[in-house]
């Protein structure tokens, strides 16, 4: 018996026939039909999402110098992110995720609790301050003070969130951080900060 051959990543789109309806895109030009994922292809589609924007602040659990095997370094890190999000409402359990390979990954791998921040509008500065590799952003951005635990928090922000990490789950090039609220406070009202492709933006009026 022969059997197929292997389907192989190019950029070849590929028909297909919809089970239900029978319909075909045989022989169709569409931008918009299915085709082996690439990494290219893959960036690409994730750049057109529009997510809001967070910062994450940690403290490491262990200071010890670099000598003894610990950090050698201010232990604790803040990144901007848009992965935050919700898992659970019951127990309430959110998660983000963050670079393996980013200078902020040896701290966050060594948190016990974390803080998460939702920029409001106005805060463009402090997403791309924390978004800058090769700086410090806590002396870079005045705006925070010490809370619980030693965490960083920011000012001025739509709310807070102070977690303790639950899971921490391996995931390609990156590590899935699953965390417990505790604690949290809700700040100014306001639109939050969203990025899509190309910079930040604010969300549109709702069309009545």
């Amino acid at each position: 018996m022969q059997h197929p051959a292997p389907l192989r990543a190019s950029n070849t789109i590929l028909p297909w026939r919809d089970i239900d309806t029978g319909v075909s895109t045989a022989g169709r030009d569409r931008v918009d039909q299915l085709r082996p994922v690439d990494r290219d292809l893959f960036d690409r589609l994730r750049q057109q999402q529009v997510g809001t924007v967070t910062v994450v602040t940690a403290m490491a659990r262990n200071s010890r110098s670099a000598c003894l095997g610990g950090l050698g370094a201010t232990p604790r890190a803040g990144f901007t992110t848009t992965s935050f999000t919700t898992v659970s409402l019951d127990p309430p359990r959110v998660s983000f995720s963050h670079d393996t390979a980013a200078p902020t990954a040896p701290v966050l791998d060594r948190a016990e609790h974390v803080a998460v921040h939702l920029l409001a509008a106005n805060q463009t500065e402090a997403a791309t301050v924390f978004a800058t590799p090769g700086i410090d952003p806590f002396a870079a951005y005045p705006y925070w003070e010490a809370g619980p635990f030693g965490l960083p928090l920011l000012t001025g922000v739509l709310g807070r969130l102070l977690c303790r990490v639950v899971h921490r789950i391996p995931v390609g090039d990156h590590t899935l951080v699953v965390a417990e609220p505790l604690a949290l406070s809700v700040g100014v009202d306001g639109d939050p900060l969203l990025h899509r492709p190309g910079g930040y933006v604010t969300a549109a009026p709702a069309i009545g």
